[in-house]
């Protein structure tokens, strides 16, 4: 073998070489391809002095450094002695085997080149497998724009209360005599004040807030005017209008149940909430599910403003204002509490057993007469021909009512590992309840969202579930979730988290605060009293009532103003940083999808 030496210049050129197909082979093949091929090409470029170089480290370290003397080479050059101890180092090889000092050097830091690729590649196929995915909350969980840091959890500090605040109960008494508001002494404005610097600081808002940004980007440059707003009244069930703090409505339709009522109820509780606060507005609300603003027919330079409608839902096709739901304040047709109060009792029902103990299925139970989508998920039952690890059970709602509602508690069915949510006509409210429960969601492919479900992550806070492959990626999500259940109970735990800390009743007074407050400076309008509109208090709502409307609205009465802020509004989402957030959840729902096609091509190859 000839001696030569490296010197600089060439030195440089290799790296550079090296460095051109590192990128190169990182861009064109998968990882485990990528190393094979930088450890091959690596012997291309440098021959068998790599190898050789190796050996001679490896007999170095086994004679534990006593002194080494060059045999001569086929030129006759002798050596000297070289020993290897913790205070020096000296170059891996001697010129006597025909490899120069710097052709050691230049051997060593490919080595170390080939250590670092080596944890690199291992690494990055690590991520093919579902079990390191999800162990990095970090990666998922927190993500860093140039504006704003998310964060899932946004605890809302306490306020320094020295007294118990003054409640104001319902005042019915007036309300029956006369059927109007009563004039009675309740707060004006709130307890706090903006610039008392005694309070804690305000919690930042949780991070799905920022869409309320992108619903109101359609209006953002052209503002929205009485004749856009005019526009929506068409399929509106009502018309809202806050004028001095007062709520004025002029219904156009009933709702179906009770959905307007307490719809409305929930208005009047957030201006007892924050009173004073809220700045004047009118507003179109639809109760009916199905989104109705179409976004193809508003888009174009000389298209005109989209008419701006509250809904309980949207999609990506609609500019629907989403707002939430009517269930908050309660549900009083099927006996759902209100969610300050079934939100405990969710906490507590998670507590009676633990994931490891619950059934190893996956379970739902509904009315799947209301869309085809859940008649075809019945199919996925357990019988005699199939095992799906599935139980599912169709909700007679009538048989229920004359029951008492006995099978229909809703803390007392989180006794599953694994709980389905899928849609029915539209966006369903039971997906709250679902995400509560500490089991693991599996979310059949929604085409919906509402004001806080977008702020949910796959493979964090949910598993996907095909919807047009139910029985199949049911199947494959519970046997997953089996066979790593430490993984399977981080989901269903960060799921119902997110519902106790970032969906509490504050969170949603706050999201409601917020959206109307930026709803309101688009206006280009100064806001009326409608003509035929009527004014609405509590009393004028609740005290007429029985049963559980009356029940529910007493328990969902906000009794005194807010002692802190609302929480602290997130910037808007940047374009790279948006993008960043649809990509991230839809990369993770195609590496899930390929997990369950590798999985089932498996079990065609066995027969099982």
């Amino acid at each position: 073998m000839c001696e030569y030496s490296v010197n600089f210049p060439y030195l440089s050129s290799f790296s550079l070489s090296f460095f051109f197909l590192f990128v190169l082979s990182l861009s064109l093949l998968n990882y485990f391809e990528f190393f094979l091929t930088l450890f091959l090409v690596s012997i291309l470029l440098l021959d068998s002095d790599l190898l050789l170089s190796i050996w001679f480290l490896h007999q170095s370290m086994q004679q534990q450094a006593p002194p080494m003397r060059n045999s001569p080479s086929k030129h006759g050059s002798g050596g000297h002695s070289r020993n290897f101890t913790d205070a020096t180092w000296f170059p891996l090889v001697k010129s006597g085997f025909g490899i120069s000092p710097n052709r050691s050097y230049a051997l060593f830091s490919l080595l170390i080149l080939l250590i670092v690729g080596a944890f690199i590649s291992t690494r990055l196929l690590l991520l093919d497998d579902p079990t390191v995915l999800l162990i990095e909350k970090e990666a998922v969980t927190t993500t860093k724009t140039k504006t704003h840091t998310i964060s899932p959890k946004y605890p809302r500090p306490s306020a320094v209360i020295t007294r118990n605040p003054p409640e104001f109960t319902l005042h019915c008494s007036a309300n029956e005599t006369t059927g109007t508001c009563p004039r009675y002494n309740y707060p004006t404005t709130t307890s706090y004040r903006e610039d008392d610097s005694k309070l804690p600081p305000t919690a930042t808002c949780p991070d799905y807030f920022r869409w309320i940004h992108e619903d109101l980007r359609p209006w953002a440059k052209t503002g929205i005017t009485r004749e856009a707003l005019e526009r929506a009244k068409k399929t509106a069930n009502f018309r809202l209008a806050i004028v001095g703090g007062k709520v004025y409505v002029e219904k156009f339709q009933d709702a179906f149940q009770t959905r307007d009522v307490f719809t409305i109820w929930g208005f009047l509780q957030l201006l007892r909430k924050y009173p004073g606060k809220i700045p004047d507005l009118e507003l179109m609300f639809d109760c009916v599910d199905w989104p109705v603003v179409k976004a193809a027919e508003f888009a174009g330079v000389n298209a005109p403003s989209p008419p701006p409608l509250f809904r309980y839902c949207g999609n990506e096709e609609t500019l629907d204002l989403v707002f939430p739901d009517w269930s908050f304040w309660g549900w009083s047709e099927v006996n759902i509490k209100p969610w300050e109060s079934l939100l405990k009792e969710l906490k507590e029902g998670n507590q009676r057993t633990n994931w490891i103990n619950r059934e190893p299925y996956a379970y739902w139970k509904g009315n799947p007469m209301v869309a085809e989508t859940r008649l075809d998920l019945m199919k996925c039952n357990v019988s005699e021909e199939h095992e799906w690890n599935a139980r599912l059970y169709a909700q007679d709602w009538i048989r229920e009512s004359k029951e008492g509602y006995k099978q229909s508690d809703l803390a007392s069915q989180c006794h599953h590992r694994y709980k389905i949510y899928i849609e029915g006509s539209a966006w369903s409210v039971s997906e709250k309840y679902i995400l509560a429960c500490d089991s693991v969601t599996l979310l059949v492919k929604p085409h919906y969202y509402d004001f806080f479900t977008r702020g949910l992550l796959p493979a964090h806070h949910y598993w996907p579930v095909k919807e047009h492959d139910k029985c199949r990626s049911i199947k494959f999500a519970v046997h997953w979730g089996n066979s790593h259940i430490q993984k399977a109970q981080d989901i269903g735990k960060a799921a119902s988290e997110f519902i106790q800390q970032e969906l509490k009743m504050d969170y949603v007074y706050d999201y409601m605060y917020h959206l109307l407050t930026e709803y309101s400076k688009l206006l280009r309008f100064k806001p009326e009293i409608p003509r035929n509109a009527v004014e609405i208090c509590s009393e004028t709502m609740a005290c007429p009532r029985g049963g559980n409307e009356r029940k529910f609205m007493t328990e969902s009465l906000v009794k005194h103003p807010a002692e802190t802020g609302p929480c602290a509004m997130p910037p808007p989402y940047d374009p790279a940083s948006f993008y960043a957030v649809v990509n991230r959840k839809r990369s993770t729902a195609m590496r899930i999808q390929q997990w369950e096609t590798k999985y089932w091509s498996k079990q065609n190859q066995t027969g099982s």
